[in-house]
């Protein structure tokens, strides 16, 4: 079974759900439609957005290696670093992990920090302190709380986990420049928010923040599309 396959079995809808979750297009387009119901400013951004599809991430080591990999990086960046780490023998399991040296890893093209931070966090899972399983089932501010206080993970890496990752169903990571960005234009704001004040206008999209996080980055990526089409 492939990572990818491991990620949708752990998120299928459980017997008894009456909520789907956000790893298939049909449970993406059933959030967007309560969404929207609730929120119709958030209409002409879901037009021009086209169709949304879920990002499944591996979930627990994994998927937080990957997480920490995409700091501060573009998109293709990350992929083409991703790629070279993933390949490395044991990188993707806390106790191999931390057999591999820091040379061999940052010569993927990881920064130190991001060594170290992979290191920390393996190092809390084997000795106990973490556990993935539990901290995919907690409520969100929960969980953000006990993935922060781990070495070199922030309130985006964690909530980046929770939203791809755990597949967590309301989660907006309101620092992300590109949210921030598509707040700006979407919904026709003077300013790009802060981080404050799109964590603010969030709120008011719960219980669907997850979705809605990614019909942003959705709508930003045809924006710029539509505007490189002009040029």
């Amino acid at each position: 079974m492939t990572d990818l396959e491991l990620g949708l079995s752990a998120h299928t809808i459980l017997a008894g759900e009456t909520t789907p979750r956000i790893d298939t297009p049909e449970g993406i387009a059933w959030h967007l439609d309560a969404l929207t119901a609730m929120v119709p400013a958030l209409v002409p951004m879901r037009d021009m957005a086209g169709v949304v599809l879920p990002r499944v991430n591996p979930r627990h080591f994994a998927g937080m290696a990957k997480v920490v990999c995409g700091q501060q990086l573009s998109v293709q960046s990350a992929a083409a670093i991703w790629s070279r780490f993933e390949s490395l023998p044991g990188a993707l399991l806390p106790e191999s992990y931390l057999a591999l040296s820091e040379d061999l890893v940052r010569g993927t093209g990881f920064s130190r920090s991001k060594f170290l931070t992979l290191r920390a966090v393996a190092e809390a899972e084997l000795a106990g302190e973490l556990d993935f399983a539990e901290v995919d089932g907690m409520p969100a501010e929960a969980a953000i709380a006990r993935l922060v206080a781990l070495r070199g993970i922030g309130p985006w890496t964690a909530e980046v986990y929770l939203l791809f990752c755990a597949g967590h169903p309301d989660i907006f990571p309101a620092g992300d420049l590109a949210l921030l960005k598509a707040a700006h234009l979407g919904l026709g704001l003077d300013a790009r928010p802060s981080i404050k004040e799109m964590i603010g206008l969030a709120q008011e999209w719960s219980p669907h923040r997850s979705v809605a996080a990614l019909l942003f980055w959705r709508y930003f990526a045809a924006h710029k599309q539509r505007e490189a089409s002009l040029l």
